[in-house]
């Protein structure tokens, strides 16, 4: 860990959280006062600064807008029974930030920055942390290339900012997959394990077209035979066969490596379930449907946190769930959220405090 760096902080002149309804908060509308921002210019950062949020003025030329330099990561920010704040596993994201921005040619994000930044933000706009089940204040860092001039090279200088949006349950029902087999989001050698935005946005129409079928999102199989299982597009994705969790592997390199993904891991070992990191094929999932054998779909994400899927759907053939028998989805849920809220120890470390 390093030191608290000395980070210039201009605070709003009104606040906007009395005005902000924490009731219905629908995920990603609502920012808090502030936000962190920095410059990557001549080879170093500069402007660190904690500023009220609001517009950011560029040129029409910046190079992100042409040539796609953009990554993100997704952090959450929780308070326990005594009102302390803590942020869960930054480091870890932080650490895969700075790979998807290898992948993006893009520079690293210094530590001191990253994370001592985003808690001094937080710090600043602690109140805007709900304490409601399910609720949570949304930590949004990204980072765009800023270049004013066009040519397909990679940019020299960048932006970085970390955005605060208090937020609820991602999906508040239990959801309804498609399996994709049309389009790609991912191939080896690709760009498929970086939370960059291009993936996101090329993931848009599978995504609708799913929708305009009554599902809420796809999972995503391979580029050649779309037999094999990747992710859903907002979550990596857990399948329960005969007791044993099962979860892509991430050895291909086309999907995220989720901090979600890496904390169910190591409860559901807690909870004495098998866990296998491995390829797996849509015709194995049918054949343990039909066996009786495939009980449980579950998604884990930073804003999905642990959301259960009722019905998978591969082209014709539906597979439908018993939620009222989800009790290893239930468990791991639930032990997640004991850790993050501080009614379990956190042995493993997670919980940052602010």
């Amino acid at each position: 860990m390093t030191a608290a760096m000395d980070i210039a902080i201009t605070k709003a002149t009104e606040s906007k959280l009395k005005s902000t309804s924490f009731e219905k908060l629908v995920f990603g509308k609502d920012f808090t006062d502030h936000m962190l921002e920095a410059d990557y210019e001549n080879g170093e950062w500069k402007n660190v600064e904690i500023n009220p949020f609001g517009p950011i003025q560029f040129m029409p030329s910046m190079a992100a807008l042409h040539y796609g330099q953009a990554i993100f990561e997704g952090i959450k920010a929780y308070k326990n029974a005594d009102g302390e704040a803590f942020i869960f596993r930054p480091y870890d994201n932080w650490k895969r930030f700075n790979i998807s921005a290898q992948r993006m040619q893009m520079p690293e994000v210094p530590e001191e920055i990253f994370i001592e930044g985003m808690k001094q933000l937080v710090a600043v706009d602690e109140d805007w942390i709900p304490t409601k089940p399910d609720h949570s204040l949304y930590i949004r860092p990204v980072m765009f290339a800023t270049d004013e001039s066009l040519g397909v090279h990679a940019s020299k200088k960048y932006k970085f900012l970390i955005l605060l949006s208090p937020a609820g349950a991602y999906y508040d029902a239990p959801m309804k997959i498609y399996v994709e087999e049309t389009y790609t989001r991912a191939a080896p050698g690709g760009v498929g394990f970086a939370k960059n935005a291009g993936n996101y946005g090329g993931s848009l129409l599978a995504a609708q077209k799913a929708k305009e079928q009554g599902y809420d999102q796809v999972l995503w199989t391979d580029a050649f035979e779309h037999k094999w299982l990747q992710e859903v597009g907002t979550m990596n994705v857990f399948f329960i066969i005969n007791n044993v969790a099962i979860t892509p592997s991430l050895e291909e390199g086309t999907i995220l490596n989720g901090v979600t993904r890496d904390s169910a891991i190591k409860v559901l070992h807690e909870m004495g379930i098998h866990v296998e990191e491995r390829k797996i094929n849509i015709d194995e999932l049918i054949d343990a449907y039909k066996a009786g054998t495939f009980t449980e779909i579950f998604g884990t994400g930073t804003a999905a946190t642990i959301s259960r899927v009722k019905e998978l759907r591969y082209q014709d053939f539906s597979m439908y769930f018993d939620l009222e028998k989800y009790n290893i989805a239930k468990e791991l849920k639930q032990r997640l959220t004991d850790i993050r809220e501080g009614r379990a120890e956190d042995t493993y470390g997670w919980m940052l405090p602010v």
